[in-house]
């Protein structure tokens, strides 16, 4: 029906849309008939000249309010645990304050928390979504996180470990100190899955005939292959129970007995003692891409292997495949020229 629309899609949330004046003006209303009855009452008053009520402005709309309004938005989005776990951060800093008097300074101050510039565009990127939701549902007319400029994100070599040394340093360290954790390293390291993929992966998806892992909805939308060498298919054998289900996940995070961890908890443990600097869990999927590159693999394996979506991000690789650096300015070596040569005659002869 022309004037309620339904948002998100799949949500059951309708919305109503009308012009008054020329100005365009929404409201959430909920269901589908009461949101239809709306839309005529709101047609019938302005063919009657009826002045609109006050809808809800800003006054007295907190940074909370706005925050559920965004996750009703995103509902059904592949990384909505992921907006779940940064609303409930900012909600913690922010969620009783009134939307209007949260300024660009303050958000830029509150960013400075996290350590990476990465992870402060991400949290810049939240709050500028919670307040264009709040913006179309005409709770607030402004978005401060506009004006709190982004961070420069390095664009430097991605860091991995070393074949010869931080490797087995560090699974000797994992040995000893969280041994239980050892092959979910190994599986990370030789196959490059994103943290995700690894912990989101159940034992019907790993098919051991096949030496694959069969991924569903990937970060870049697309399912795809997981091929396993020899260590990863070691590694995954020696934590599957001999009762495991086909639902049961291959690495939970939660153990009998015990509360949910990251694997953050014992992994930077790990590298601090193994005094492996800058290094972080994704850190894994860039030794895994690098160490097919030093093997000599092409930038289109590398890319096929990872998953990534544009060859682009296995570009960033190519500077350590001996084959690349090696063939390309062979490319253009060509046979030394013989040249006679114009030495003087030497006297008396």
């Amino acid at each position: 029906m022309r004037g309620i629309f339904e948002r998100p899609k799949g949500s059951g949330v309708w919305w109503v849309s009308y012009f008054r004046e020329g100005k365009r003006h929404r409201e959430k209303v909920g269901r589908k008939s009461d949101a239809i009855n709306l839309y005529q009452q709101r047609k019938a008053e302005g063919r009657a000249g009826v002045k609109l009520p006050v809808l809800r402005g800003s006054k007295g709309v907190t940074v909370g309010e706005l925050i559920d309004d965004a996750l009703v938005f995103v509902k059904g989005h592949k990384d909505y645990k992921g907006y779940v776990s940064k609303a409930a951060i900012v909600l913690e800093s922010f969620g009783s304050w009134k939307a209007e008097n949260l300024r660009p300074s303050e958000m830029n101050s509150w960013l400075e928390r996290f350590k990476t510039p990465a992870t402060k565009n991400r949290y810049k990127a939240f709050l500028s979504l919670c307040y264009r939701e709040g913006i179309e549902n005409e709770k607030v007319s402004v978005n401060p996180a506009k004006l709190v400029r982004r961070k420069k994100e390095p664009t430097g070599r991605a860091r991995f470990l070393s074949r010869e040394h931080e490797y087995p340093l560090l699974c000797k360290i994992i040995s000893k100190r969280f041994p239980e954790h050892l092959n979910e390293f190994i599986v990370s390291i030789h196959t490059g899955m994103r943290l995700s993929e690894q912990y989101g992966c159940t034992w019907k998806q790993v098919h051991f005939d096949r030496k694959t892992v069969e991924l569903k909805d990937t970060k870049n939308g697309e399912d795809r292959t997981v091929h396993l060498n020899s260590t990863a298919i070691e590694a995954l054998q020696a934590v599957r129970p001999a009762n495991a289900k086909p639902t049961d996940l291959v690495f939970p995070r939660k153990r009998k007995g015990q509360p949910k961890a990251s694997n953050r908890s014992w992994f930077d443990q790990c590298t601090e003692e193994a005094g492996i600097t800058d290094y972080l869990w994704h850190g894994n999927r860039h030794t895994f891409c690098s160490w097919l590159a030093m093997a000599g693999k092409t930038i289109k394996e590398i890319q096929e292997a990872a998953g990534h979506k544009s060859i682009q991000m296995a570009a960033r690789y190519a500077h350590l495949s001996p084959v690349h650096k090696g063939s390309v300015v062979e490319s253009i070596a060509t046979p030394r020229v013989a040249t006679p040569t114009n030495r003087p005659k030497a006297s008396g002869t």
